[in-house]
């Protein structure tokens, strides 16, 4: 598992390991069963609170990337290639909702959002 914390960022802590931990189950760097480290490792491992990381690892199992065994500990759900596509798709679908109500705002067009996406992409 590979975090990186900005301090910097607009994003909460927790958006942040969630956002990094999601993207590196769903592009199956951490494989079905794999143990993520203990809240109390974690948060001192990436200095940072453990209601941080608690928050983080809640939303990680709402999102059913994630199940705890109690004693045992947090680890990443068995799901199947469909499934982590369709997870995917999901959660990129739902940013694509707000980043367009903010290009919208702005009054682009779809053509000139793409154009923009293309440039930076």
């Amino acid at each position: 598992m590979n975090i990186a914390i900005s301090n910097t960022s607009d994003k909460p802590i927790y958006q942040q390991l969630f956002e990094q931990i999601s993207a590196q189950i769903l592009k199956g760097e951490l494989e079905k069963g794999y143990s993520l480290p203990p809240i109390r490792q974690a948060a001192s491992e990436l200095r940072v609170s453990i209601i941080t990381v608690k928050k983080a690892w809640e939303e990680l199992e709402r999102a059913a990337l994630i199940y705890t065994v109690t004693g045992k500990g947090c680890f990443v759900a068995e799901l199947s290639p469909e499934e982590l596509l369709q997870k995917r798709n999901e959660m990129i679908l739902k940013q694509m909702q707000i980043d367009t109500s903010y290009y919208k705002s702005f009054g682009l067009t779809i053509e000139e959002a793409v154009h923009l996406m293309k440039e930076v992409y």
